[in-house]
């Protein structure tokens, strides 16, 4: 199955038998993500949560402190 990444727009081949294919073939909501971007936001994600400014903000009113 092709694939294309969302942020980079890089196309890729994935198996079709994988649970993510069978996710972006069955629901179009789902969308794909290549490994380098995943890696990069989880990353730039990691920093922000260390900088002690990042806040989780869900339903409700209070704020949430992430460690």
């Amino acid at each position: 199955m092709r694939v294309k990444c969302v942020i980079c727009d890089k196309i890729e081949s994935i198996d079709d038998h994988l649970p993510s294919a069978k996710k972006l073939r069955n629901r179009p909501i789902h969308t794909y993500m290549c490994d380098e971007c995943r890696t990069r936001i989880a990353e730039k994600t990691a920093q922000r949560i260390s900088t002690g400014q990042f806040f989780v903000y869900r339903s409700g009113k209070q704020k949430e402190w992430l460690p």
